[in-house]
């Protein structure tokens, strides 16, 4: 890279930073980079912080020692999350999604890379201090979710599957029973795909009674697999007996009438949970 002005340096170096969330950079990266003495470099890294941080774009963490550096954490401000948030519960509330049983049609909103990097961003902030390894969830409209996730925590995913398939090689299959249904179907995970002893964060795209929530916990179980936290795109309020107590939910429907087609969606626990975490 040609030598830059400390301007183009700046930009050059935010949008690296941007671009490799979680990810420890060394100084002697950035001075190599920039063909620039660390005393700059740091000066540098110093005015990208604060920006960061009165912009509510995230933080940026320096780790001292030889095998230190600098992270940058991604954070969304409360105020963005609310306005976020409050945008989702009202294009849930849309009486044309309605399906039968209760359900939401959602693919619109899952498969607009936009809406998921936001939503990824979010929960990468409320779980940004816990020690995550990869991701888990289940296929198909869990996907989307999870690796918008797994782009700003810099973790793999996983994903589990109700059918076995042949080019993932050998599989960790259980049983389990449907919360809403309760009727037993089955999930299995490729063995080659999530190490002994993670630290996984599940995830899912709608929870109502959690039957697949927990099955997806308990498959973990197989792979000695530590729980780090539960996300959940949209909740269902009022599905019975909830099978899992503590997960953070984006947006929560409260009343779905299929007579009258009425459709009630409110804030989930994200703006609670996101105020916890910040206080610890």
């Amino acid at each position: 890279m040609k030598k830059l002005k400390r301007s183009g340096r700046l930009v050059d170096m935010t949008n690296f930073l941007l671009q490799h969330p979680h990810e420890l950079i060394s100084l002697g990266y950035f001075t190599e980079r920039y063909d620039s003495a660390k005393s700059s470099v740091s000066e540098d890294l110093t005015i990208i912080k604060e920006i960061f941080e009165t912009q509510g774009v995230g933080a940026l963490r320096t780790v001292a020692g030889a095998s230190g550096g600098v992270r940058y954490v991604p954070k969304v401000e409360k105020s963005t999350a609310e306005l976020f948030v409050g945008g989702l519960c009202e294009k849930l509330e849309n009486k044309e999604r309605l399906l039968p049983g209760g359900y939401l049609y959602m693919m619109d909103i899952l498969g607009r890379p936009r809406t998921m990097n936001e939503v990824g961003k979010m929960f990468a902030s409320v779980f940004a201090d816990r020690q995550i390894d990869a991701i888990v969830t289940v296929a198909m409209k869990g996907i989307p979710l999870g690796h918008a996730i797994g782009t700003y925590l810099d973790v793999p995913v996983s994903i589990v599957r109700r059918d076995h398939r042949v080019t993932e090689g050998s599989t960790v299959s259980i049983n389990y029973v449907s919360g809403s249904s309760r009727r037993i179907q089955t999930m299995s995970l490729a063995r080659r795909s999530l190490p002994e002893g993670s630290n996984v964060l599940v995830v899912d795209d709608f929870m109502k009674a959690g039957g697949t929530v927990s099955g997806m916990i308990e498959l973990l179980q197989e792979f000695r697999a530590n729980v780090a936290g539960i996300g959940v795109l949209v909740e269902a309020e009022g599905a019975g007996e909830r099978l899992v107590d503590d997960y953070v939910s984006i947006a929560r429907v409260e009343e779905v009438n299929e007579k009258t087609k009425n459709i009630r969606v409110v804030p989930g626990n994200f703006l609670t949970k996101l105020e916890k975490e910040r206080s610890r």
